[in-house]
């Protein structure tokens, strides 16, 4: 089914939204589906599809040295890592930024507060039920990722967004720019896990009666970058050469901010570059490797920098390739519990098949490695180049779906 070009499609005014026409709605009606903007979907499946190769590369082809470790990893190994660095911060800029948009069709702000705390709650929940479940299988663990992140800071959003849109932008500034200076709390225990969980690097904390509970995403400076896509929504409402304008300039402040912060090691990153003895582009890799766990104020200057960049010129993108991108990122929920659904499940038969027991390397040690087990990046692509395209045609089919449906439900997947 060709869909129309979203270029066709202008923002609706703000005149014409629900709130607009409280009479023609009832309290059960579902509010109406304003046009969507084309750069979003496009930009957001793109990190998406990306993300993806993150996950099949943990459980399909984990190497002995982090991806990080410039000292020792290959440019290869290095790279497939930093690219998906793109993607959680565009992913949360752009939840930010999409609850921004569907909060025009709302009547009341109130609305909008009780949809984010509901859609938060829902988010933590599949987290901590379905996700975890999926990814740590044969470890008994609770786990805090990515999902738990923007759920979380859906929460808290519920109730910043009764605030002005001047104090958010500093609220969000302060977050994203500040955070950096705080300590990190060790060891964490029970009584100052509220903070840890607030801003920290991943941790694991033991409660009583139920598995431990591993913390990857803390919310704090991931509420930073929701609130900063949040404050940014209007401008995807201006005419499409102002918001490009805007995008190309804030992206391009972005990433000088970053190169002059990092080549001075001064602030923005608990971890600063060095010249490498292997050579200038194992030197280029430690400038380019910052700190994603909590994300640095300069992780987040290069990756929302290179985000705001490609949003400015995806808006008009034709051809197949930025229609394939637009299917995965008009479903993003669905999509990504659908892909570690398939990664998780396949690499548990494709280890039973292979190594005559099922094994987690997304979770494993090297010591319980099996020994005819050998690494290959080649592997991860080949597995990732599958999974993508086996996830076209049930996004597709959702996608569809969605469109010719009004269920309130489906705001929720």
């Amino acid at each position: 089914m060709a869909l129309p070009p979203y270029s066709s499609l202008a923002p609706a005014p703000l005149a014409d939204t629900w709130a607009s026409h409280p009479g023609r709605y009832t309290r059960e009606s579902t509010p109406p589906e304003l046009p969507r903007v084309q750069a979003i979907d496009v930009v957001r499946g793109v990190v998406m599809v990306i993300m993806a190769l993150d996950h099949i590369r943990e459980f399909w082809s984990p190497m002995t040295m982090r991806a990080e470790d410039v000292a020792h990893a290959s440019a290869a190994l290095f790279f497939t890592r930093w690219v998906t660095h793109f993607c959680a911060p565009t992913f949360v800029f752009l939840s930010g930024v999409s609850i921004w948009l569907s909060a025009r069709k709302y009547l009341f702000r109130a609305q909008t507060s009780r949809f984010l705390l509901s859609r938060g709650l829902w988010l933590v929940a599949v987290e901590v039920v379905v996700i975890s479940l999926v990814l740590q299988w044969q470890y008994n663990l609770i786990l805090l990722e990515v999902i738990w992140a923007i759920g979380g800071s859906m929460v808290l959003l519920a109730a910043l967004i009764w605030l002005p849109r001047g104090v958010l932008a500093l609220l969000a500034l302060v977050i994203l720019a500040g955070h950096d200076a705080l300590p990190v709390i060790q060891p964490v225990t029970a009584g100052n896990a509220g903070w840890a969980l607030l801003h920290n690097p991943p941790f694991v904390l033991p409660i009583a009666g139920l598995p431990p509970l591993l913390v990857a995403y803390s919310v704090g400076p991931w509420l930073g970058v929701m609130l900063a896509g949040y404050v940014l929504g209007p401008w995807f409402v201006l005419p499409l050469p102002e918001r490009n304008r805007r995008l190309r300039w804030a992206g391009l402040l972005a990433l000088g901010l970053f190169t002059a912060l990092r080549a001075t090691n001064w602030y923005g990153d608990p971890m600063p570059w060095s010249a490498q003895p292997r050579g200038l582009g194992y030197s280029i890799m430690s400038f380019l490797n910052v700190t994603k766990y909590p994300p640095s104020l300069l992780f987040l200057c290069l990756t929302l920098g290179g985000a705001l960049l490609l949003l400015s010129v995806t808006e008009q993108a034709a051809g197949r390739p930025a229609r394939w991108a637009r299917t995965f990122g008009q479903v993003p929920f669905f999509y990504f519990v659908a892909h570690l659904m398939l990664i998780s499940g396949a690499a548990w038969l494709w280890t039973r098949v292979a190594f005559g027991q099922a094994i987690n390397f997304s979770f494993a040690s090297v010591e319980e490695w099996p020994a005819a087990y050998l690494p290959s990046l080649l592997r991860a692509y080949m597995v990732w180049a599958l999974v993508v395209l086996a996830l076209y045609w049930p996004c597709r089919w959702y996608g569809i779906y969605k469109r010719r449906h009004r269920h309130w439900w489906l705001s929720y997947l």
